[in-house]
């Protein structure tokens, strides 16, 4: 499991949480939030991505299990790991957008190359 930030969040909040901010980055390209949880998307987009790009049974049943949406999950094995496929790593770029206005929090954009 990528990444041991635990967020102040329990486990299970902590992963549902995650499993919806990759599917929302999947499927729209980028998303943006504090930096710290988008180190811990990073993580997880790219491990779900790599092992989307081996094309075969098990790996398409371990993304339907993390991607919350089956659309998203057809959508990383038949678009999104087929461009990455001569690449090793580096799918997602974490831009820093400055302080968040009520807290200020660093926010971050985090999208897909």
């Amino acid at each position: 499991m990528p990444g041991t930030r635990k967020l102040g969040r329990s486990t299970d909040h902590r992963m549902a949480m995650l499993r919806a901010m990759v599917t929302y980055l999947l499927e729209n390209g980028k998303i943006e939030t504090t930096v710290t949880r988008a180190k811990e998307v990073r993580a997880m987009a790219e491990k779900m991505i790599t092992t989307a790009k081996n094309d075969d049974l098990h790996s398409k049943r371990q993304v339907y299990s993390f991607v919350t949406k089956e659309t998203v999950a057809k959508k990383v094995f038949d678009e999104i790991a087929p461009k990455y496929k001569e690449t090793n790593g580096g799918y997602t770029r974490i831009i820093k957008i400055g302080p968040r206005r009520g807290d200020a929090a660093e926010m971050a954009i985090i999208e897909l190359i």
